[in-house]
């Protein structure tokens, strides 16, 4: 606020996974390690900024998830059950936020990035292969949606949560 003058938008991008293997093999540590970056951060970001402006003045919140969140995959079970989590966490905001701030999800599918790097460095022609779309995602595909979801345009979305997979779901 000091700097800018207001908080409009707020994307809470965050996300780590610690926990790869098989849920029951998880230790406390790692469980509340992924919960807290994924699940609690976007709501400790959200609550600071309407509390610190949007609740008064209006914003859009956009909490990035996963394609994970919305099924089962091997070894990612931790990962997947913070995104379903964040999923439902953003329906419950933009209830209780709104009229005045609008919240949604995007569910991004393996994009070039380094959080993602080990699901498609090694084998990118099978990952590709694997998309309607035949392709990789690259971090602009997800800007572009992120920035539709904060803008005008989106000035009657809510409460949503966006796929960008190339058609991977």
């Amino acid at each position: 606020l000091d700097r800018f003058g207001s908080i409009d938008i707020l994307v809470n991008n965050a996300g780590i996974n610690p926990a790869f293997g098989p849920l029951i093999e998880q230790g406390h540590a790692r469980f509340a390690k992924i919960f807290d970056v994924n699940l609690w951060a976007p709501l400790l970001w959200t609550s600071l900024a309407t509390k610190a402006w949007m609740a008064e003045h209006g914003g859009a919140v956009v909490n990035t998830s996963s394609i994970g969140g919305m099924h089962q995959s091997p070894a990612m079970g931790l990962y997947n059950a913070t995104k379903a989590a964040l999923i439902h966490v953003t329906k419950q905001l933009a209830l209780e936020l709104s009229p005045r701030v609008r919240v949604n999800a995007i569910c991004p599918g393996v994009v070039r990035t380094r959080l993602a790097e080990a699901l498609w460095k090694d084998n990118e022609e099978v990952v590709s292969a694997s998309t309607a779309l035949g392709r990789i995602g690259e971090p602009a595909d997800v800007a572009a949606a992120v920035a539709f979801l904060v803008s005008d345009q989106a000035s009657w979305i809510t409460g949503e949560t966006l796929v960008i997979d190339g058609g991977k779901l």
